[in-house]
């Protein structure tokens, strides 16, 4: 069973989004989103990316609920800036911040909250020098950033993955 279906997990929720996706319980649309998943699914069983090793379930509660007042906090900071329009000066800049995650899952994890984060997007990862670019569009105080990303998702995500 395994070999027909080496991520379960991943399986059932490329069905769940597939019929999300169409918007129906049809058996054919489950018979051919079960299609679609399965072939993802030893797709990338192919690849044979390592597991991820998950360390402390409540950090990863943890940092859900903190990213997603960021998420909104950000929302409603965007639409001032853009409600503003030309009123206000620009302050948007590039930000290099040194990171100690050096996960992938880890790191992949991070680009998706900062690039998911309204005003903010991951542009380039360093692995030598273990640093990260990011474009911010309200880049007031360069250190508040880099102690946001290092206090609040850094160090949650250091627990989870490493």
């Amino acid at each position: 069973m395994s070999r027909l279906f080496p991520y379960p997990v991943l399986t059932a929720m490329l069905l769940a989004l597939w019929l999300l996706l169409q918007q129906s319980i049809a058996p054919g649309q489950v018979l051919l989103g079960t299609v679609v998943a399965t072939c993802a699914s030893l797709a990338m069983a192919a690849l044979r990316p390592p597991k991820a090793k998950l360390r402390n379930p409540l950090s990863i509660v943890r940092l859900v609920f903190i990213v997603t007042i960021d998420i909104l906090r950000s929302n409603i900071s965007v639409a001032r800036i853009v409600i503003e329009g030309g009123r206000r000066e620009d302050t948007s800049g590039f930000l290099e911040v040194p990171l100690e995650l050096t996960d992938r899952y880890g790191l992949a994890a991070l680009a998706c909250i900062i690039t998911a984060t309204p005003g903010s997007a991951w542009l380039e990862y360093d692995p030598v020098r273990r640093t990260v670019l990011i474009h911010v569009l309200d880049l007031i105080d360069k250190q508040q950033w880099t102690d946001t990303i290092k206090n609040r998702y850094e160090r949650l995500l250091l627990e989870i993955f490493q």
